[in-house]
């Protein structure tokens, strides 16, 4: 029997196939149908500091400020014992998971401020999670912050945070950094477990009709992970940090390269929302049968023995695959040039 345990954050995985952040952990039962389909994992859905503020904000308007312009209602200033904030549902729904799997359960986190993450991952702690991800969604759109200020509020978040809770951390980032492995060993430095690559930033849209810029939502291809299979590949050797790989992941051989690539688990998202939990269930099958007819024995064995400081030519992770790639191009037949 293959070994297809692996080791995650300093978590000990029966494999590594891991959903990602998504709504399929929203309910019991979902999260209970990835656990009996062979999720290693679970990577809850991701806490908001945002909606927590707005809700704060609207608590104050109907609860704090109702006698304005009615001084008699000046002392109805309480609030409901029934009333579920965000993050109290969030909680509660994390000790939920806790009590009825027997997975580990991360939990991600995204923040705005500072003192968001630092109060935020600590109640999270509190609750039970077994590690937590940190979902830095930060778009550089301001013209005077340079690429080294955007590292810097990465990294002081996770020093701070470091200094409230003693769980393992990983960070999300995405592929838009210019340096990715310079900036994945300043997180080891920061004190980072682990790295989760990459975030999908989602591209607002333009109505055509309105010219109004709407939210669109994209779930991911399997061209993705392409992208995600180089950086492991270059990343592997080069730091400590465990290696989550998220984003494009639908087919067993994608799989399959990110772990020779070097990964120590993979992310699952959109094949699941498309394809339903029973796909997790047919990859790990998928993937045992493959090691079997490989003649691989275990998880470790397989893992980056195909990164770029094992693979045959390392160079085709870098600069002679892009040329390789337009030399092979031919032009299909029968179109004009």
């Amino acid at each position: 029997m293959v070994d297809l345990t692996t080791n995650y954050l300093g978590l000990k995985l029966a494999n590594p196939f891991v959903p990602a952040a998504s709504p399929l952990s929203k309910e019991v039962d979902s999260a209970r149908r990835l656990e009996d389909a062979g999720a290693g994992a679970l990577v809850m859905y991701s806490l908001y500091e945002e909606k927590i503020a707005a809700e704060a904000r609207q608590m104050a308007r109907f609860f704090y400020q109702q006698s304005l312009g009615h001084s008699e209602a000046d002392s109805f200033h309480s609030v409901p014992n029934h009333i579920q904030t965000h993050q109290k549902k969030y909680l509660q729904h994390l000790e939920e998971l806790k009590s009825v799997l027997e997975i580990p359960i991360i939990a991600s986190l995204n923040g705005s401020s500072l003192g968001g993450w630092i109060d935020y991952g600590k109640q999270l702690q509190q609750a039970g999670a077994d590690a937590l991800e940190l979902n830095i969604y930060h778009v550089a759109a301001n013209v005077e912050e340079s690429g080294e200020q955007v590292e810097g509020r990465y990294l002081e978040i996770l020093r701070e945070l470091k200094m409230h809770v003693s769980v393992p951390i990983a960070v999300k980032i995405s592929e838009q950094f210019s340096s990715p492995i310079h900036f994945a060993k300043q997180l080891e430095i920061a004190g980072a477990d682990g790295i989760t690559i990459f975030n999908r930033f989602y591209q607002p849209d333009i109505n055509l009709k309105t010219l109004e810029v709407v939210p669109k939502l994209e779930l991911s291809t399997a061209s993705e992970a392409l992208l995600r299979i180089r950086w492991t590949a270059l990343l592997y050797g080069r730091t400590k940090l465990s290696v989550a790989v998220s984003g494009g992941f639908h087919e067993t051989p994608d799989v399959l390269k990110a772990l020779l690539a070097g990964a120590d688990v993979v992310q699952f998202c959109s094949v699941l929302l498309e394809r339903g939990t029973g796909r997790l269930t047919e990859m790990l099958t998928e993937m045992e049968q493959w090691l079997i007819e490989h003649d691989y024995e275990s998880i470790d064995q397989l893992r980056g023995s195909v990164s770029q400081q094992n693979a045959i030519d390392p160079s085709a992770y870098e600069r002679a695959n892009y040329v390789q790639v337009l030399d092979s191009y031919s032009y299909p037949t029968g179109v004009l040039r």
